[in-house]
């Protein structure tokens, strides 16, 4: 590919540029840190956590379907404030990207991944995602959810670019995949060297 057609970097954030919001590692902590079954909570956090994440249901709702289905002895804020706490900068590519965004990167970086609304928000916030990014295709905010092809298409609609314009970077194989199989640039990424090699050719 001519690296002078490049128009777009989209980048996922979990794993990429930040921990998982609310992955199974976070749900293990939960699980002994609030003495409730992992099991239990896993098994119905499978069923609905979809919905969440295309923004059908709200935090709340999910933590009453998964966590506060039996009474508990701990608040339903004490365990937010928990889940929030789980978000942590991974080292190297986002004060890296910072750098590389202000130093005048003349491509667009839009985000495309998989969040529910809260946890969206408060990382965006917390972690000055604006600075990075030029638009978010958050799964909650445009209703499909990554490997649904659709919200890739949805993203070049909106960027108006072609498939062979982009560069797309995920730290889960199937998604690269996903956008692969639609002519996109897909990149598995692995770890911040890696990755920066290939972005620094752009």
């Amino acid at each position: 590919m001519d690296a002078t057609n490049v128009k777009v970097l989209f980048l996922d954030v979990g794993g990429v540029l930040l921990t998982n919001g609310w992955g199974h590692k976070s749900r293990e902590k939960a699980a002994q840190l609030f003495n409730i079954s992992y099991a239990e909570m896993n098994t119905l956090h499978d069923f609905i956590f979809n919905v969440y994440e295309i923004g059908r249901i709200s935090l709340d709702q999910y933590l009453d379907f998964t966590v506060f289905n039996h009474p508990r002895d701990f608040t339903k804020e004490d365990f937010k404030a928990f889940m929030y706490s789980q978000s942590e900068a991974l080292p190297d590519m986002l004060p890296w990207l910072l750098e590389w965004k202000r130093s005048g990167c003349a491509f667009r970086i839009i985000s495309i991944n998989n969040e529910g609304k809260e946890l969206n928000d408060y990382r965006i916030k917390k972690f000055r995602l604006h600075d990075v990014f030029d638009a978010f295709i958050s799964s909650c905010e445009v209703g499909m959810r990554k490997p649904d092809p659709g919200i890739f298409q949805l993203a070049m609609g909106i960027a108006q670019v072609n498939p062979d314009q982009c560069y797309y970077f995920d730290d889960r194989v199937m998604l690269t995949e996903t956008a692969r199989g639609l002519g996109i640039n897909a990149f598995h990424h692995t770890d911040f060297n890696t990755s920066k090699s290939i972005i620094e050719k752009l």
